[in-house]
């Protein structure tokens, strides 16, 4: 009881002072050494993962309860959330589906969506290729659909086959790839037979295996392979914190965590969790590989942290 007072007291100051200052909104102060019980369950997309582990690990080390982090797909992630209500925070590389959302509320939860930063989904070659170093996205549409060479998409590319490796159908970067690729329509790029995995890094090692190996996921798999891996720019724009931010590169996307206020209610370790996460979400962020939410979208995510809270009250 001491701590959810003591959290709602920081909450009314916290109140105050976002009305003073949006461009600063500040969240409750917690420390992690108060919160050394209980348990929180986090699992969903691999993407957020590498920045979860690394909120969780930043909590952990500062005396907080060890979180457990599940990397199992966006879609997987709602699943365990939504419809088996096992987790407390949902980690997504899409927006949720109203489906979802209604899953959520059949079992009593509504599911608040806080942004933590911003993704831009890597095409990647291996470093082994000197071929290409540029795509549209008319060609990238083609190289994982119905080409079946390189030479099918520009006469001067080598005639060999195209080796495809993309996230699992799970997965949120799934999603998002199809989504701005195909407009939605999945059929296409699994009719190509891909290689399909749930875990980025046994994609970047069959992507690396081959000069004529492509393949996709999170930014941040890029930074971490980026010695074995190229990525490609897009329509002739490279990924880069301007690009994300300003939206031009084309497949820049935003990644967040989800969480319930009744949950928040019943577990304080949760809670002052995710005011953790939020609070220091950007000194970690660029470091893991991704890029900063704007500071308009981190405002709003600490909006609804607040609210939330005020719900309980």
């Amino acid at each position: 009881m001491r701590k959810v007072l003591s959290i709602l007291l920081f909450v009314a100051l916290a109140t105050v002072l976002a009305s003073a200052s949006e461009a600063d909104l500040a969240l409750p102060e917690v420390d992690p050494l108060d919160y050394t019980d209980g348990q929180i369950i986090t699992a969903g997309s691999s993407t957020v993962f590498p920045l979860s582990e690394r909120m969780a690990e930043r909590w952990t080390d500062e005396g907080g309860v060890a979180p457990s982090i599940a990397s199992i797909g966006s879609g997987a992630g709602f699943e365990r959330f939504c419809v088996e209500g096992e987790t407390d925070i949902s980690n997504a590389s899409r927006a949720i589906k109203d489906s979802e959302r209604e899953s959520c509320n059949a079992i009593g939860r509504e599911a608040i969506e806080f942004r933590v930063g911003t993704d831009a989904l890597a095409v990647t070659v291996s470093a082994a290729n000197d071929f290409v170093s540029d795509v549209t996205l008319e060609e990238l549409a083609l190289i994982f659909s119905s080409a079946e060479t390189w030479s099918d998409v520009r006469a001067e590319w080598p005639n060999e086959a195209i080796q495809r490796f993309i996230p699992g159908t799970d997965s949120g970067t799934f999603d998002y790839f199809v989504e701005e690729v195909f407009d939605e329509d999945e059929e296409p790029i699994l009719s190509a037979n891909p290689q399909l995995s749930e875990d980025d890094n046994v994609l970047a090692q069959g992507i690396s295996g081959s000069s004529y190996a492509i393949g996709f996921f999170g930014y941040a798999y890029y930074v971490e392979n980026q010695d074995a891996l190229n990525i490609l720019s897009i329509d002739g724009i490279k990924a880069n914190p301007q690009t994300t931010d300003d939206g031009s590169y084309p497949l820049a996307r935003p990644l967040f965590i989800y969480s319930d206020a009744g949950i928040m209610a019943e577990k304080p370790q949760v809670t002052a969790f995710i005011s953790f996460y939020l609070t220091h979400v950007n000194d970690e962020v660029v470091d893991v590989g991704y890029f900063p939410a704007s500071a308009s979208a981190l405002n709003a995510a600490k909006q609804a942290f607040l609210d939330a809270m005020m719900m309980d009250m």
